[in-house]
């Protein structure tokens, strides 16, 4: 893996670097944590979005076909 240097302020840079260094982190495996945090808050801000637009008969239908898998998981 090929390192590069971003430009940050240096406030910015030692708020960062003092989180990663209280777990334990390098600032780089920290700055992959924020972001595989931001990215998973996303897919879940699209699926909140996705359920909101569900129509009452989609939900329904859900619904049915949930109860038939849970009842072939039993069988």
């Amino acid at each position: 893996m090929t390192t590069t240097t971003i430009k940050v302020s240096t406030e910015l840079r030692d708020r960062l670097k003092e989180q990663a260094q209280a777990e334990n982190r390098t600032l780089g495996s920290y700055l992959e944590k924020l972001l595989e945090r931001e990215l998973r808050a996303h897919r879940f801000e699209q699926l909140r979005e996705a359920m909101a637009q569900t129509t009452p008969d989609e939900w329904q239908s859900y619904r049915e076909e949930t109860e038939w898998w849970d009842r072939a998981a039993e069988a």
